[in-house]
């Protein structure tokens, strides 16, 4: 402690890591601040925040423990943080698996090659009619609907609980499945291709607290695939018959046809841009 406190007053203690200071420690900070505000952004909004504010304040304690001889809390703590990597990781486990995902649909355009496919777009704005058509209609009716997009992110896991079907995608097919009492009309169809591959999946459920709650099951399932995929989630209420989009977490509410038709168009075809 004697000696500790000898440095901070001298100043050594501050102006010994800058004695070899050179532009590979600049690039070195910049890296790790670019990291740590990118964690910021992704964990603001979410559970993961509060979590990480905890061990932050938990880090801090075990410092000052060092720093004061406060031998009770630094045995305690020091146990704590020797497996703080797996505490950590079970606890962030579901926001590791969306950060990593993100990472990973990430497009590397610089790593294109002449001549790659091209995806036709036209394929994109038939599917986005099909659909449009459908929850206009499904709306009118108050018919409930939970139709997913697959992008990117393949969902198998989901697609496997339920049936596939693999057809065409017309609006008659998607309003036939949701209709009330119909066998697959309670869970969600899931677009791979421009096709309907799969119906009555069970999607997973979004446990962020400051969801409206007058919004049911099927808006907190739509919400929780967006959560873990960067699919494209459309909801029509049976309550209301409100439709809504669930994208990247969120979810945007109290579309027309004309409007529904314009954003799926803007978020399905930046996607497609993207990896051409």
């Amino acid at each position: 402690m004697k000696e500790l406190t000898t440095k901070l007053f001298s100043g050594s203690f501050f102006t010994g890591p800058f004695a070899t200071f050179d532009l590979k420690d600049i690039f070195d900070i910049l890296c790790l601040a670019a990291l740590l505000f990118a964690l910021y952004l992704f964990v603001r909004d979410r559970r993961a925040g509060k979590l990480l504010t905890g061990v932050g304040i938990t880090l801090a304690v075990f410092v000052l423990s060092y720093v004061f001889n406060m031998h009770a809390v630094r045995y305690v703590l020091q146990g704590f943080f020797s497996y703080g990597l797996i505490v950590l990781a079970i606890i962030f486990q579901p926001e590791l698996r969306a950060a990593m995902e993100r990472i990973g649909s990430v497009p590397f355009n610089g790593l294109k090659t002449i001549g790659a496919d091209t995806r036709d777009l036209s394929a994109t704005t038939a599917t986005v009619a099909v659909i449009t058509e459908a929850a206009k209609n499904m709306s009118f009716s108050k018919t409930g609907a939970l139709i997913v997009i697959e992008r990117s992110t393949k969902i198998g896991e989901y697609i496997s609980t339920g049936t596939t079907v693999n057809a065409d995608l017309t609006p008659e097919l998607l309003c036939a499945i949701f209709v009330n009492r119909a066998p697959l009309h309670d869970g969600a169809v899931i677009i791979r291709n421009g096709r309907l591959h799969a119906a009555g999946c069970y999607l997973p459920l979004s446990d962020k607290s400051d969801i409206a709650k007058g919004l049911g099951t099927r808006h907190r399932a739509a919400i929780g695939l967006s959560e873990q995929s960067d699919a494209v989630v459309v909801v029509v209420s049976e309550e209301t018959g409100t439709i809504s989009i669930a994208y990247k977490g969120e979810l945007f509410r109290e579309f027309t046809s004309v409007s529904l038709r314009r954003k799926l168009l803007q978020l399905l075809r930046r996607q497609d841009n993207a990896e051409n």
